[in-house]
Order: C-alpha cells, then sequence, then structure tokens
C-alpha cells in the first residue's frame, strides 16, 4: 500500500488540511478533496508518491518549484495556497503535499472524451486562455514543461456562465526530475506533447511550452495527436525526426491559416517557433480575427478527476542504449507523463517498415477478332465522325465543369439554427466569405445563428461575404465594480440592453458619496432584454456624532470618551492655557461639539505647571523646589533681614501665588524680610 492510497482520508496535514476522498491516483502522485479547517473552504491536495518524498533534493526543490507558482497570480492558472510536509504518527516517511485551487469542473482530456474533435471556435476558446497562462509563466521565468489536456482544467465561473479554463501543475516536472529516484540525464514529460528538444537534450524552454501546446491544438482540432506508437520511444523518435503533419490531412474542413499556425509552433528546430507563449497567442488571436470566429462559451466536461493524474508517469528507458532484457514499457495512453533519457540514434528495430504494396491485378483482355474487309473510304469515314461526336462531348463535358454555379454563382446555404463553427463551414465549403455579428435574443442559446443577410437561397457571386448574426443569448448584468460612477454603470447596463433604475441608496464607509455600491440583481445574472436592474447608490459614511466636549479632563479620560463615542483619537500636540490643569485636554480638533468628517480626533493637552509653595524656605531650598517643578527661581534684592538687623535668610512672599498654574519655564519671584 503506498501513501498515496484511499486509506488516507480523514488524515490532517499540518493540523489543518484535511483529506476527504480521493479524486485520482497516478504513479507519481494522489490528488484528494480536502478542507482547509482554518479558513473553511474546499482545496485539492496534491499528495506525492514516497519515493519522491523520501529525497531530500525532491522536497528541497519542490518548495523551491511550489515557491515559484505560488507567485503565478492569473485567472487562468490553478492558484497554488500551500505546500507542506507532513510526517502522520506512526508512518515509516513523511508526505510532501500540494494544496491548491479546487476547480469545479473537469479536464480538458474529459471534454476531447466527450466530444472528440473540437468546433474550430470551440478549440481556439480554449487554447487562449491556455496560451494566456503560459505567457504569464514564461513573463515570470517560469515553464510548465509538461502542457497537456490532463493538466488543462475547465471548471464552473459562475451560475450563469460556462466553464472557466484553467493550467495547472507549473513547476512540478522539474522538482521530480531533480529527485533521486532517476538519474540527472532523465527527462519528464507527457511523451506525445514532447519538444524535440526535451528528447534530446532534456532542455525545458518557453519555446518548448509553445511545441506541446502546438500539439494539444493539433488534438483538439483532430481528436488525436500527430504520433502514436507501440512504444514510448517510437513515439519519441518521431518526435525529433518527423515534422509534424499538418491537421487537415485528418480533417480537410480545417482552414489552412489553422494549418499554417500549428506547423510554425511546432517547427523541429526552436528558433522557427514563436519564442514564448505570448507570441503564440497574438499569431492565434490574428488567425482567430481572420477567420471571423468570435469566443464561445466552453462547455464543463464531467469530472473524472483534478491535474495530472490517472495512470500518468511510468519510467522508460533510455533511448541511446537499451540493457539487455530491459523491456520498453507500451504506451497505452497518448497522455501519459513519462521519464525518458536523452536520445542519441535510434535504438534497434526503431526503423519504421512499410507493408509491401501489391501490385494491381493485371486485367484480362480478350484476343481481338480479325477485321473484316471493309471499304477502306467508308472506315475512314466512321473513325472520322466517331472522333468528331467524342471530340464534341469532350467539349460539352468541359464546358459542363468550367460552367457550374459553383464557379460563376455560389448559393447561400441553410445557417439558421447552426453553431459559428459550423456556419463558418458552411460557407467556406460554398466558397462565400462569414461576416459574423452578435445581438441578444430571450429564446435563442448562445452562438446559434438568428438569421443571414442575405437570406438562404439567394445566388451569389463566389468570394462574396455573407452577414451572419449570432446570438448572444439572454443578456447579462455587467460585472460594475464598487466605486464606478453612475452615469458608466447606467450606459454599461443600457450597452448590455438592460434597463439602469435607481434603487434606494445606502451608507458605505469604503464607496464616495454618489458612486455605485452594488447592483440588484448582482453580475452575470441574465434577464430579458430590457430587463430592469436596480442600481445602489453610496452615501458615503454613516455620519458620525457631534465631536464630544473633553476640554479640562486627564488625557486618559478625554481618549476613552471619544473612543467610546466612535472616534479615533490622537494627542496632536502640547499648549499652555491658565485656566486648565496642567496635563489636562485644553482643546480638540475639530472643535467640541462640532460635525467631525473623519474619524480621527486631534487632542491638545495643557503643558501648564502649578506653582509649589516656598514660603518660609531658604532661598536655596526654595530654588530648588522651582526648578524641579520646571520653573525659575527670582530673588528680589539682597539678603532679607529681620528687625534690629537679625540674620534671617527666608521667604516671606513669592509671586504667582502657589497653586498658580503658569507656563513652564516661568520666573517667580520670591521676597525675604526687610525687603
Amino acid at each position: 500500500m503506498t501513501r498515496t492510497h484511499p486509506s488516507l482520508v480523514g488524515t490532517l496535514l499540518e493540523r489543518r488540511y484535511r483529506v476527504d476522498r480521493l479524486l485520482a491516483h497516478g504513479g507519481m502522485s494522489s490528488v484528494y478533496q480536502g478542507t482547509d479547517t482554518r479558513l473553511d473552504r474546499p482545496v485539492a491536495i496534491k499528495i506525492m508518491d514516497p519515493r519522491f518524498a523520501d529525497d531530500r533534493s525532491f522536497v528541497d526543490r519542490f518548495v523551491r518549484e511550489a515557491q515559484s507558482a505560488a507567485q503565478l497570480h492569473h485567472p487562468h492558472v490553478v492558484a497554488v495556497h500551500d505546500q507542506g510536509f507532513d510526517l502522520p504518527p506512526g508512518a515509516e516517511s513523511g508526505l510532501a503535499f500540494l494544496v491548491m485551487e479546487l476547480v469545479d469542473g473537469g479536464t480538458l482530456r474529459d471534454l476531447l472524451d466527450e466530444r472528440g474533435p473540437l468546433d474550430v471556435a470551440l478549440a481556439l476558446s480554449v487554447a487562449e486562455p491556455v496560451l494566456s497562462a503560459l505567457a504569464a509563466a514564461h513573463q515570470a521565468g517560469l515553464v510548465h514543461r509538461d502542457v497537456k489536456p490532463e493538466n488543462v482544467l475547465i471548471g464552473r465561473s459562475g451560475p450563469h456562465t460556462g466553464g472557466a479554463v484553467k493550467v495547472a501543475d507549473f513547476g512540478l516536472v522539474r522538482a521530480v526530475a531533480s529527485a533521486g529516484t532517476t538519474s540527472s540525464s532523465v527527462i519528464l514529460g507527457t511523451v506525445a506533447y514532447l519538444s524535440p528538444e526535451q528528447v534530446e537534450t532534456g532542455a525545458a524552454s518557453s519555446r518548448g511550452d509553445v511545441y506541446s501546446a502546438g500539439i494539444l491544438l493539433y488534438e483538439m482540432l483532430t481528436g488525436q495527436v500527430p504520433y502514436t506508437g507501440d512504444t514510448a520511444i517510437s513515439v519519441a523518435y518521431r518526435h525529433v525526426n518527423d515534422d509534424v503533419p499538418r491537421p487537415s490531412a485528418l480533417r480537410p474542413d480545417l482552414p489552412p491559416e489553422l494549418d499554417d499556425l500549428i506547423t510554425r509552433a511546432t517547427r523541429r528546430d526552436p528558433g522557427q517557433r514563436p519564442a514564448d507563449a505570448g507570441e503564440f497567442l497574438t499569431e492565434l488571436t490574428a488567425v482567430r480575427a481572420q477567420l471571423g470566429l468570435l469566443p464561445v462559451t466552453v462547455p464543463i466536461p464531467v469530472s473524472r478527476g483534478q491535474g495530472d493524474v490517472a495512470d500518468t508517469e511510468r519510467t522508460l528507458p533510455r533511448l541511446p542504449q537499451v540493457p539487455d532484457g530491459e523491456k520498453t514499457m507500451p504506451v497505452h495512453r497518448p497522455n501519459a507523463t513519462r521519464a525518458l533519457s536523452h536520445p542519441g540514434t535510434p535504438p534497434p528495430g526503431m526503423t519504421q517498415q512499410i507493408p509491401p504494396v501489391r501490385p494491381p491485378v493485371a486485367r484480362r483482355r480478350s484476343e481481338p477478332e480479325p477485321e473484316k474487309p471493309a471499304d477502306n473510304r467508308k472506315r475512314i469515314a466512321i473513325i472520322a465522325g466517331a472522333v468528331l461526336l467524342f471530340g464534341g462531348l469532350i467539349t460539352a463535358f468541359v464546358f459542363m465543369l468550367t460552367d457550374t454555379g459553383g464557379d460563376k454563382t455560389a448559393t447561400v446555404p441553410k445557417l439558421v439554427g447552426l453553431n459559428q463553427a459550423a456556419a463558418g463551414d458552411a460557407l467556406r465549403a460554398v466558397k462565400l466569405t462569414p461576416q459574423f455579428s452578435q445581438e441578444y435574443d430571450n429564446s435563442v442559446p448562445s452562438n446559434t445563428v438568428l438569421r443571414a443577410e442575405p437570406a438562404e437561397g439567394t445566388p451569389l457571386t463566389p468570394n462574396s461575404t455573407v452577414s451572419v448574426v449570432l446570438s448572444k443569448g439572454r443578456p447579462a448584468v455587467p460585472d460594475i465594480r464598487p466605486g464606478t460612477a453612475l452615469p458608466d454603470a447606467e450606459n454599461a447596463i443600457k450597452t448590455a440592453q438592460l434597463t439602469p433604475v435607481r434603487g434606494t441608496d445606502d451608507y458605505d464607509a469604503e464607496v464616495p458619496q454618489g458612486a455605485v455600491i452594488r447592483t440588484e440583481p448582482a453580475a452575470g445574472s441574465q434577464l430579458n432584454i430590457g430587463g430592469q436592474v436596480t442600481i445602489i447608490v453610496s452615501k458615503g459614511p454613516i455620519p458620525l456624532p457631534p465631536v464630544p466636549d473633553v476640554t479640562g479632563r486627564s488625557k486618559d479620560e478625554a481618549f476613552q470618551l471619544l473612543q467610546q463615542a466612535g472616534f479615533e483619537p490622537f494627542q496632536a500636540g502640547e499648549e499652555f492655557k491658565q485656566d486648565v490643569p496642567g496635563g489636562a485636554v485644553t482643546r480638540t480638533d475639530p472643535p467640541a461639539n462640532s460635525q467631525a468628517k473623519e474619524k480621527r480626533i486631534g487632542v491638545f493637552v495643557n503643558n501648564a505647571v502649578q506653582v509649589p509653595d516656598v514660603r518660609f524656605r531658604s532661598f536655596d531650598d526654595a530654588r530648588k523646589i522651582l526648578e524641579q517643578a520646571g520653573l525659575k527661581a527670582d530673588r528680589d534684592g539682597g539678603k532679607g533681614r529681620g528687625p534690629g538687623g537679625g540674620g534671617f535668610d527666608f521667604v516671606f512672599n513669592q509671586d504667582p501665588q502657589p497653586g498658580t498654574f503658569v507656563q513652564k519655564g516661568s520666573k517667580v519671584k520670591l521676597k525675604g524680610f526687610g525687603q
């Protein structure tokens, strides 16, 4: 029993991630549906096989690659939430695992198994987000290395929308390739999608991802990969030595622009391919525009697992030399991720055997009968007549071929009810050019032809343009973000052929007054044409109460009263105020009883000093007491003497009087006897 067995269900990894149920199992890992108990959200947990988890080099690379993948914040990349290493009680070794976004849907492999070859518009609608995700990775310096249908997930993007296409497993192949379970010369990847340089040298680059994406598009359009064989080695050998065939060889109705696009992406020389997925995406978008195809909704397939699992990751022998007695592993599925060593010359037995061609069976010809004698002139006349008659028939036949309605006229076929791809194929089949547009319709499904202009049956000259109007389905409430200006929101709703109405305004602490808070119903909700969308506008934050009067109170007491009123007080400075005790509040900003515009309230504290009583103390003691209070002693005149010239040297009076509040640093005049 491996560690990645259904018995792990119920395990709590790192005291946080609960393993709920097995989604799929493969030779390299198993994927489970789980729960992040800390955030209470569903997740996908990919647990690696113990033979990798026990290898320290793999664990180190696994952590680094997971961290790199987690930096990819892109709508078409399966988000990596966390990675970890857990040692369950009593286990012999730990579990290396990856926590990912759980995609509610299926894979592109499931979609291909359900539908076979995809319509051109649908294939491009899947390829574009895949290339967009790869372009983001290439820009960040990350190479996927294992682009294939199993790693393209199609999940639900909303209650009324189709599938959201996402790419999974960035960086994991590189981590596995570094593990001690394979030699340094071994390369990993899915043999049906490997680039020639990956097979030959193990080099993985953005151009290798472009090659794999080209094979992916080939398979979506034709329903099969270009190379298959009895062994993985034979398939890899084809990648190195053969040019990828044009997909139109299997599907003749494909436009030549797609043939050229796939040919450029799958050149054996990496330098002749687009430099990265961004360039490939630019070319693909241009081809879509050239063909007049609009994006279509991607259907959500029935799920059979998440990510690269289910009979994947098998180890294969090296290409250059096969040890005696070592058997190559048969290829049961072209999408299996496999380890291959770098090839040199093809191994024995790799030469393709072409079956002998049977010669055609010779037709028996009857022996000619001896000609009867005939008049020479009569025979010449008969032969001449036959030649003229035969020539006339040939001329008439050639005229019929060159004067058919297919060349001089083309009849608009029936298009209403077809989808975009089928309508485009039907028009191109009779040498007419489609020009697509869209409009909303309450009853006809999205991407279905509503009408054509000219109408069905109209004769046109070849290469004429036919305007085809497609249904956009029922209009959906646009995504209006909080803070959008009211006029912009109304225009967006009108553009969607819906009717904006003003709802009851509401307070909002974040959205400025007069801007849109939300719509009802929410964005993405489908309505009939002209349906009402209520706009809720912000009245700004909830009004604050008047600022409490805390003048004369201690600083701590003032702060407590202001916080209880919903404000955020801070000390704004010190100042002197004679009629307020030292250390007490002199004022606030905004002032007391005024209407505050924000929660922060500045509090000013009195720095006044209370004059101590130094009467009947010696002048030296009085000076020390005043200096300790932050005041200065000012002795008026010389030493005081009592009556009769006695030696009395102490303070008899002071100004200001004891208990008076004065500014810090002020002078206090001291008077003795006889002064």
